[in-house]
């Protein structure tokens, strides 16, 4: 009897030990998968979301760099003024810089953000919400540390109206790194712009989440439909997915703007028409000048309005065409 319940123990045992290693395995591929889907999707939509509001966008570092051609103009007349200064392409001025930098950044924000939540849902089971605010910090983190070059280069490109003192992004980044000082001139505004970041990308997570898991809840009937992958789960309707996700923006936005100013103005050291701008070293001081400069309105939130028509088609562009691409490549 003995040996008979130890040969059966053994069985399972030795069972056991043989199922587990195909399943550590099989997560492993599933793991590797969803970090390269996940990436994937996430510069997709980026790239649709930037190309989306990008008039709109070159016409903010116009605005925050306080060029003097459009300083002065609105939000419908700034954009008839490049027109005609400049031509339709202009609008887009910087874009080609910018879809270089936006696909990996998307990516990694998205895929990162997909791991630092499971990450810290399991680190602060009792808090989910805390755990989506913290993950969508980190994600906003990681993207701009790796891309953040690439960032300061589109925004010299866009900054250009008739003087033409950049070609490519490799000679903007070389002249900026040879003339401005190396790591520190490609990486100028980065404190601001980590600043900033920490609240925008947490609460723009975070709220999305919120008013998703809202959205699913409680408006099921007007909000929801059936996901695309046939798992019978539910996902948001594209009109629900666009509004949880520019009212993110929006909310996101309006707690980091100034921090948002000072990046710009820090980035554009140098080619700026305010030559003292090439000295501001801290984010501390360059809200200081920006503040004793042109006050609250006209400086530190100068721009916000428009900022607002760029956000949030943006942001919720953003997060529907990653919503979708998750439904699409089976991302759970």
């Amino acid at each position: 009897g003995a040996g008979a319940y130890q040969t059966m123990a053994t069985k399972e045992v030795t069972g056991h030990s043989k199922i587990e290693k195909p399943v550590v395995k099989s997560d492993t591929k599933k793991s590797a998968s969803f970090i390269a889907k996940s990436f994937f999707a996430g510069g997709i939509a980026g790239c649709c979301a930037k190309t989306a509001t990008a008039p709109v966008d070159r016409l903010k570092i116009l605005w925050q760099g306080q060029h003097r051609t459009y300083r002065d103009y609105g939000f419908v007349t700034g954009l008839r003024a490049i027109v005609r200064h400049e031509g339709w392409l202009a609008l887009y001025r910087g874009n080609g810089a910018m879809m270089v930098r936006v696909f990996p950044y998307s990516a990694v924000q998205f895929m990162s953000y997909e791991q630092y939540k499971r990450f810290f849902q399991k680190e602060l089971s009792d808090h989910p919400k805390f755990a989506n605010l913290c993950a969508g910090s980190m994600a906003g983190i990681t993207s701009v540390t790796s891309t953040y070059p690439l960032d300061v280069a589109r925004a010299r490109f866009a900054y250009q109206v008739r003087e033409q003192r950049y070609t490519s992004i490799i000679q903007c980044l070389k002249e900026v790194h040879q003339k401005e000082g190396g790591m520190r001139g490609l990486y100028r505004g980065y404190s601001a712009t980590i600043y900033g970041m920490i609240p925008y990308a947490g609460v723009a997570f975070f709220t999305f989440e919120f008013l998703k898991s809202l959205a699913l809840t409680n408006f099921k009937s007007i909000a929801a439909r059936p996901s695309l992958d046939g798992s019978g789960k539910d996902a948001l309707r594209i009109p629900a997915s666009l509004f949880c996700g520019g009212l993110a923006g929006a909310i996101a936005q309006s707690f980091s703007y100034p921090l948002d100013v000072a990046r710009r103005q820090m980035q554009l050291a140098g080619v700026m028409e305010t030559k003292s701008s090439t000295m501001r070293k801290t984010v501390y001081q360059t809200l200081r000048d920006v503040y004793l400069q042109n006050g609250v309105a006209k400086g530190l939130y100068r721009g916000l309005s428009l900022n607002y028509y760029r956000v949030i088609p943006q942001v919720s562009v953003s997060f529907s065409v990653y919503e979708l691409m998750k439904q699409f490549f089976k991302i759970y």
